[in-house]
C-alpha cells in the first residue's frame, strides 16, 4: 500500500521552503498530536525511500533529552492512506523537483494502474497514455517485441530499465516492475542519443523495510494462465529481501495455434535502509517459449486494391481472424538475464552520491512466417477457395548485451542566497548486439515454382482462406549472414533547479556525451556481397531549459525547450554506402522541442491534471545525390505539433482516474519530392485514453475504460489516394473495457476484467509494407484472485 507522507523540517530549513509558517505549524502540531494519543510516528531520512521506518512513541520522545538551541532532526510522519493511481515523482535523481514543478510532459503510470487492468507487457501499459502507437515491423524484426511509436517517432531504441537502455526485440513483463515512465520530447540532455520525441523508463522493484507480500492466479478465455507472487520480507531494522516470480501459459485471445508462455524471477537485498549508506543487490530472468503470430493478410479490408482482382473491384472476401499461416514449429525463444548493484551514501544533509552498475543479456531464437497479401495466386479469380498466398518464414539468433556504470551526485545548496537542486553525473555504457540471420529452403517438394524477371525460383504458398499448419515442412537455417555492432559512450551531465522565490524557478541541464559505434557484416552464404567493415565516433552536445511560475503552491506554468541528437549507427547498423543516413560521415539527427504547459495538484492535492502544447522538429533524416556535383547532401525536415492534457489521482478516495487526450499535427516539412508536406507515417491526429475505478459499499469495486486511435496514415505518399492506391491507412478504433472487483477480506480479493467489451473488430498494429496486420484482441475475459499475506 502506497502512504502519503508529510515532512517536519527543522527550523534551519524554514527559510528554504515554499511552506508557508502556518504550514510547518499545522504539520507539527499533526505529529503532536499523534504522539499525545501514543500513536507511531515513524522518522527516516528522505533518501530512504522506503515504505516503513523506525517506529517512536510520545514516552520515548519525552525521555529523550533536547538541548536548547539544538537543530532537530527532520521528522517523517506517515499515514496509510492509498495514493492509488496519484503520480508520484520519476525515479531519475536527475529529476529533483516534484511532478507539479517539472518544466515537462511526463507521465507516471503506478502498478496500481496496471494491477486493475490486469496490464502484464509493456504494450498494455502504454495505453494508459495518450500520443503512443505501436508498429508491427518487416521481416520478424519487430513483431514480437516492444515495436513503439511515440508522437510519430520509433521509440524502440529509447526503452530504459532503471535508466539503463534496455535493448532488444523482446517483450517486457510488468510483474516487477514498480511505475512506468513516459517522458515526452526531446530528452537527449536526460538520456544521450534517442528518439526525438522522448523515452519510456521502467522502475523496477525493490526491498522495502516491513513484512508485505502479495500473490495472484488469473485464469481466462482463451486458455489464459497466469501466476504471480511478490514477497517482501525484512531482515533486519535496516535490511530487507524482496523476491519477484510470474509464470504465465496462455492463448492469444481470437487466434488459433498463437502461444504466449514465460516465466521469471527476480530476487532482491537491500542492505543499510534508513541509514546513511545504502546497498541493494538485484537479479532478474525471464524465460519466454512462444508460438508469435506472423499476423493476418490485409485481403479484403477497407483500403486493400490488386489489379489482379480488378474483376472483382481489386479485392476479395476477409480472412478468417482466427487463421493462422505460419507451421507449429514457429517459435519465439528468449532468455533474458540481468544483474544490478545499487549503491547510495548520503554525503550530508541534502547531499547524496549514487552508484548504479548493471550487466545485462539477452538472447532470441526466432522464426517466423509472415504473411504477403500482395502476392497472391488466382487460379480461378472468381472462386476466392482456389487463392493461394506467399508465405515466408524467416528467423534470427540474436544476442543483445549492456554494461553500464552510472554515478550521480545531488546536492542542495543555497548559493548567493538562492537556492540550488542540483544533480550531476558520469555515465559509461557499451551495448552490443550478435545477430545470425536464417533463411528458409524451399525446394519442389515444400514450394511452388515461380518465373519472375526470367527467373525461376521455388515460393511457398498456402491457401488463403484455409492454411494448414501441418503442410509440407520449410526448414529455416542459418543463412551465414551475421551483423555485429557495438556502441561505446561516455558522458557527463549536470542540471541545476534554481529557486528565485516561492513563485519562480528556472531548470537547466547540459550533456556531453562521446560515442564510438563499431559494425561488422557478412552476406549470407553464395553471394557476391563483400563484407562490410565500418566504425564512427563523434560528440553530442544536448541540453534542456525550463522556466516555471508557481501561481499557487500546488501548481505551476512554465516553459521549456530542449534538443535532442541521434548519431548515425546508434542502433547498431552502419553503412559503407556514401548516400546512406547510417553512414559514418553523416551528421546525427538533430531535434528540438519549444513547450508551453501547465500543471495543477487539485482536491486536496490528490488529483494531478496538466496541459502542455509542444513544437518538435527533426532534422538530417534523408541523403540524396546532389544533381549537379553527385556529392551527397544530408537534408530532411520533420515537424510535430500539438497540444496533451491529462489527468490522474482520486477524485474521492473511493474514485480513481487516469487519462489523457492528445492532438497531434505531422508534417514532413522537407523530404524526397514524393513526400514533401505529407505526413509521418503511424501519426494519428487523436489518441485519448481514460481508465476509472469506483470503491463500492460490500467491499464491491467497479471500474471501466475507453481507448481511441484515429486514422494513421500508412503511406508517406504525397499523392493523393484513389481507389487503386494500396492500404495507405490504418482504420480509427474505439475500444472499451471493464473490471469488477469484489474484496472478501482484507487480505484476499476477486477481480474480473473484460476486454474490449463491444467485441470491435481492429487493426493493432500494421507492417510497414501493408501486406499483414496483428488483430486488436477480441472480446475476452480474464478473472484474477489475489492474496495479501
Amino acid at each position: 500500500m502506497a502512504h502519503n507522507t508529510t515532512y517536519i523540517k527543522s527550523r534551519k530549513h524554514l527559510t528554504a521552503t515554499r511552506q508557508a509558517s502556518i504550514t510547518h505549524l499545522a504539520t507539527a502540531t499533526s505529529a503532536a498530536a499523534l504522539l499525545a494519543l501514543g500513536l507511531p510516528v515513524q522518522a527516516q531520512s528522505p533518501a530512504d525511500g522506503t515504505a516503513t521506518t523506525t517506529t517512536t512513541t510520545a514516552t520515548t520522545l519525552a525521555a529523550a533529552p533536547v538541548a536548547t538551541g539544538a537543530t532537530l532532526k527532520e521528522v517523517k510522519v506517515e499515514s496509510s492512506r492509498d495514493a492509488g493511481y496519484q503520480p508520484g515523482a520519476p525515479s531519475s535523481p536527475k529529476y529533483t523537483q516534484p511532478l507539479v514543478d517539472t518544466p515537462q510532459t511526463i507521465t507516471v503510470i503506478r502498478k496500481e494502474v496496471l494491477q486493475d487492468q490486469a496490464a502484464t507487457t509493456l504494450t498494455d501499459a502504454l495505453r494508459n497514455t495518450p500520443g503512443i502507437t505501436f508498429q508491427l515491423g518487416e521481416n520478424g524484426n519487430t513483431a514480437t517485441g516492444d515495436a513503439v511509436f511515440l508522437r510519430g517517432y520509433d521509440t524502440q531504441g529509447s526503452i530504459f530499465v532503471d535508466g539503463v537502455r534496455d535493448v532488444g526485440t523482446i517483450a517486457r513483463d510488468m510483474f516487477n516492475i514498480e511505475q512506468v515512465e513516459v517522458i515526452k520530447g526531446p530528452a537527449g540532455a536526460d538520456i544521450g542519443r534517442g528518439a526525438p520525441t522522448g523515452y519510456i523508463n521502467l522502475s523496477s522493484k525493490q526491498p522495502v523495510r516491513g513484512d508485505v507480500s502479495s500473490a495472484s492466479l488469473s485464469v481466462g478465455t482463451d486458455d489464459q494462465k497466469r501466476v504471480t507472487a511478490d514477497i517482501n520480507r525484512s531482515l533486519s531494522d535496516t535490511s530487507a529481501v524482496r523476491l519477484n516470480l510470474m509464470a504465465q501459459n496462455s492463448g492469444t485471445p481470437g487466434r488459433d495455434y498463437v502461444r504466449d508462455q514465460r516465466w521469471g524471477f527476480a530476487p532482491s537485498v537491500a542492505f543499510g535502509l534508513g541509514t546513511d549508506t545504502r546497498t541493494t543487490l538485484q537479479y532478474l530472468h525471464m524465460d519466454q517459449s512462444n508460438r508469435p503470430d506472423g499476423g493476418l493478410p490485409t485481403t479484403g479490408l477497407a483500403g486493400y486494391y490488386l489489379a489482379q482482382l480488378a474483376a472483382r473491384g481489386g479485392t476479395g472476401p476477409k480472412v478468417d481472424t482466427s487463421n493462422y499461416y505460419g507451421w507449429l514449429s514457429d517459435h519465439d525463444d528468449v532468455k533474458a538475464d540481468q544483474l544490478t548493484a545499487r549503491f547510495e551514501r548520503d554525503l550530508a544533509p541534502g547531499v547524496t552520491l549514487r552508484n548504479l552498475t548493471r550487466w545485462g543479456r539477452s538472447t532470441q531464437d526466432l522464426v517466423l512466417t509472415g504473411a504477403f497479401s500482395s502476392g497472391l495466386i488466382t487460379p480461378n479469380v472468381n472462386d476466392p477457395a482456389t487463392w493461394t498466398m506467399r508465405v515466408l518464414p524467416q528467423g534470427k539468433h540474436q544476442r543483445n548485451t549492456v554494461l553500464a556504470n552510472q554515478t550521480n551526485l545531488t546536492a542542495d545548496l543555497d548559493v548567493g542566497g538562492l537556492r540550488h537542486n542540483v544533480t550531476a553525473g558520469l555515465e559509461l555504457g557499451r551495448e552490443e548486439q550478435v545477430s545470425r540471420a536464417r533463411a528458409a529452403v524451399i525446394d519442389a517438394s515444400s514450394g511452388v515454382r515461380v518465373v519472375s524477371n526470367g527467373t525461376a525460383s521455388y515460393q511457398s504458398y498456402v491457401n488463403l482462406y484455409n492454411p494448414d499448419p501441418n503442410r509440407a515442412f520449410v526448414p529455416v537455417v542459418d543463412s551465414g549472414a551475421r551483423t555485429e555492432g557495438k556502441v561505446s559512450t561516455a558522458a557527463l551531465y549536470a542540471f541545476d533547479t534554481v529557486e528565485f522565490n516561492r513563485q519562480w524557478q528556472l531548470n537547466g541541464g547540459l550533456r556531453y556525451e562521446h560515442y564510438r559505434t563499431d559494425f561488422h557484416s557478412v552476406a549470407a552464404t553464395g553471394t557476391t556481397t563483400a563484407p562490410v567493415n565500418a566504425d564512427g565516433s563523434g560528440n553530442l552536445f544536448t541540453g534542456k531549459l525550463g522556466l516555471v511560475y508557481k501561481p499557487a503552491d500546488n501548481g505551476s506554468i512554465y516553459a521549456a525547450y530542449a534538443t535532442s541528437a541521434k548519431p548515425p549507427g546508434s542502433d547498431f547498423a552502419l553503412s559503407t554506402v556514401d548516400a546512406n543516413i547510417n553512414n559514418p560521415n553523416r551528421d546525427p539527427q538533430k531535434a528540438r522541442t519549444a513547450e508551453l504547459g501547465t500543471k495543477w495538484e487539485v482536491l486536496d492535492r490528490q488529483l494531478t491534471l496538466t496541459a502542455a502544447a509542444f513544437h518538435t522538429i527533426n532534422r538530417n533524416e534523408q541523403v540524396t545525390p546532389d544533381p549537379v556535383t553527385n556529392e551527397t547532401i544530408q537534408f530532411g525536415k520533420t515537424r510535430v505539433q500539438g497540444l496533451e492534457l491529462s489527468a490522474a489521482g482520486q477524485i474521492t478516495p473511493a474514485w480513481q482516474v487516469v487519462g489523457g487526450v492528445a492532438r497531434i499535427d505531422t508534417k514532413i516539412v522537407e523530404g524526397p519530392s514524393t513526400q514533401n508536406l505529407a505526413v509521418i507515417r503511424y501519426s494519428p491526429k487523436l489518441t485519448a485514453t481514460l481508465w476509472t475505478t469506483y470503491k463500492l459499499p460490500m467491499g464491491l469495486t467497479v471500474g471501466g475504460g475507453v481507448r481511441y486511435v484515429d486514422t494513421q496514415m500508412r503511406s508517406t505518399s504525397n499523392a493523393a489516394i484513389t481507389a487503386t492506391s494500396f492500404f495507405p491507412k490504418v482504420p480509427s478504433y474505439t475500444v472499451f473495457d471493464a473490471m469488477l472487483g469484489y474484496e472478501i477480506n482484507r487480505n484476499v480479493s476477486l477481480q474480473l476484467n473484460v476486454f474490449n467489451l463491444a467485441d470491435k473488430f481492429y487493426l493493432a498494429r500494421v507492417n510497414n509494407a501493408g501486406n499483414r496486420y496483428m488483430l486488436g484482441a477480441p472480446r475476452s475475459a480474464l478473472l484474477t484472485a489475489n492474496v495479501k499475506f
